[in-house]
């Protein structure tokens, strides 16, 4: 079971509710420090059932009533959910699922504003990058992810001349695409950096707007989550963020909407400021972003909602439930006005496994919060869920040295099983993440928009082939997806002389009429490679090979110059067509 944090070891400090003035309570914080077991919190522990703890507001808001529950109350029922109805899909390769993120429409936005930017820099030195090239670029850039060399230029030193990327495109015009690429006009770039409207990621908007559609559209499951990640970056940027307590502590900040399974489904990347959503009230920063990014599910669906204690509230649950939306968070006690729950002292006294449960209705919303204690306490606030029912699971007892059976409420359960996609996400990435420095501080929040598209990508090809009873061994993993989405964009509807511009290295000067094969047979292109219909032409080798099409082997003199396999061309047989239909 995932580890639930405690409010202590949250990485963030939030917004606090309005004061209050509790009547005959003390403040939890400092019970909580206390070493040593008072008199009345042992009065405390043996309250009766029906007991009601009442808050006043100061400020004359309306009050909260809390009202302690049994252990063995009735369970609530999850809420019916119907999923939405989408058209069967076809699998298609790689290349197709990452294109559903990277459209050609984007990919030509992005080949219009570089060479626009170029001829700003220098009208006498224009980039002329087309489609296919920008293609080619990105493909290279997802092919360094994967061996990762600590240089770019390393991947055409003779030394560890990487063939994959060197033989796709010079180094030169590679540098050259790199230094231009951009995504917006600086001519409609906001001057008066004072202006409170000024878009800070006016460099990235048009790519920025263009994937939150695509990730809005995603087919959505009940159980959803909300989340931060961070984008690791140490570089000049006003947007950069710092956190002691995170394994990346200088980066990009980006709230995240996405599923169980890691599939992101809205993001926004964080500016400094988080402003209410049009039409909703203003319940902090920490709230208003969850609403942001909720707005994008479907209301009065019976959809839940998880996120941890930096984002809980109860102005946040009451705000969701009125829109149809359930859901459930860890939550930190100063947010709880009016409530005191038993010191953690009472509660490891009892056992491990040991809770609380309280209610309350706010605007006729009922919403269920409880305390658990295990190692360390956590407290929970759910509008769909409470306690029951309590199930039991194995813990190590550290004093003991033994495995102990300790109860675990209905909402713990809910929350860990569901809690967990973007651990999973940043998991994804960190695996081969395009790592290539730059001084410009958006290069690196597109090349994280493009690793955050292939794993989108992959996970929705890994769920097609699983309900398709794909064999498990035929279902491609994160490597082999990037390594065939890469191969297709270098390779596919390319033509070998418009692949390759300026002088070529030492290693290629030589035709391929005149190498000699040493060790393993090459590779067969993939499907998508052999299947594009370009620049697939015969010609003859002095040396005879194997027919590289399946169940031929006849030895042959010719082979496709773009696929740089044999292939039979006879009077009786034709392989060559056959191989490329």
């Amino acid at each position: 079971m995932a580890y639930i944090p405690s409010d202590s070891e949250d990485d963030n400090l939030g917004d606090s509710d309005d004061e209050f003035v509790v009547q005959n309570s003390r403040d939890s914080s400092s019970s909580d420090s206390d070493d040593s077991i008072s008199s009345s919190e042992s009065d405390e522990d043996n309250q009766p059932v029906d007991h009601v703890a009442t808050a006043t507001n100061v400020r004359g808001k309306p009050t909260y009533k809390w009202t302690k529950l049994n252990n063995n109350d009735e369970e609530l029922p999850l809420p019916p959910f119907v999923a939405e109805e989408t058209e069967e899909s076809e699998i298609g390769r790689p290349i197709h699922y990452y294109q559903q993120f990277f459209s050609n429409e984007l990919l030509y936005l992005i080949v219009e504003q570089s060479n626009l930017y170029a001829i700003q820099n220098d009208v006498n030195k224009p980039l002329n990058l087309t489609r296919s090239e920008l293609e080619i670029f990105i493909g290279t850039v997802i092919y360094m992810s994967i061996f990762h060399l600590p240089r770019h230029r390393l991947y055409w030193k003779s030394a560890c001349r990487v063939a994959q990327v060197a033989d796709c495109m010079s180094r030169k015009r590679w540098e050259d695409i790199k230094k231009n690429l951009h995504f917006n006009n600086n001519d409609d770039l906001p001057t008066d950096r004072n202006d409170p409207n000024r878009d800070k990621l006016f460099k990235l908007r048009p790519i920025i707007d263009a994937l939150t559609e695509k990730f809005k559209n995603q087919v959505k499951p009940q159980m959803l989550c909300v989340d931060e990640q961070i984008v690791p970056y140490k570089g000049r940027s006003a947007l950069k963020q710092y956190n002691p307590k995170k394994p990346n502590k200088w980066g990009y900040k980006i709230f995240v909407l996405y599923d169980s399974s890691g599939l992101v489904h809205n993001f926004e990347i964080y500016t400094g400021k988080i402003l209410p959503t049009p039409g909703k009230e203003d319940i902090g920063a920490s709230g208003n972003i969850v609403l942001r990014l909720a707005s994008v599910i479907p209301q009065h669906k019976n959809y839940l909602l998880f996120f941890d204690n930096w984002f809980t509230s109860v102005k946040l649950l009451t705000s969701l439930q009125e829109d149809g939306i359930y859901s459930l968070g860890t939550v930190r006690c100063n947010r709880l006005p009016g409530l005191q729950f038993s010191s953690d002292n009472v509660l490891k006294k009892k056992g491990r496994g040991t809770y609380e449960e309280y209610k309350t209705t706010v605007n006729s919303v009922d919403i269920h919060t409880l305390k658990w204690f295990d190692n360390k306490s956590v407290c929970l606030l759910s509008t769909f869920c409470g306690s029951q029912p309590v199930d039991i699971v194995e813990r190590f007892d550290r004093k003991g040295k033994r495995r102990v059976e300790v109860t675990r409420p209905n909402m713990i359960k809910l929350y860990n099983n569901f809690m967990g996609g973007v651990d999973l996400l940043d998991g994804l990435i960190s695996y081969y993440r395009i790592s290539l420095r730059s001084r410009k501080w958006y290069l690196k929040l597109f090349f994280h928009l493009i690793d955050l598209a292939l794993v989108s990508a992959w996970l929705k090809y890994k769920t097609d082939m699983q309900k398709s009873n794909m064999d498990k061994k035929d279902i491609l993993d994160s490597l082999g997806f990037r390594a065939e989405v890469a191969e297709a964009l270098c390779r596919v509807g390319k033509d070998e002389n418009t692949r390759k511009r300026g002088r070529p290295s030492g290693s290629t000067e030589k035709n391929y009429e005149e190498k000699k094969r040493r060790g393993a047979t090459k590779p067969i292109p993939q499907f998508d490679v052999r299947t594009d219909k370009v620049a697939h032409f015969p010609s003859y080798n002095k040396e005879r090979q194997r027919c590289k099409r399946p169940l031929c082997g006849l030895k042959t003199y010719f082979y496709c110059v773009k696929c740089k396999v044999h292939l039979c061309i006879t009077k009786t047989r034709n392989c060559f067509a056959e191989f490329h239909i």
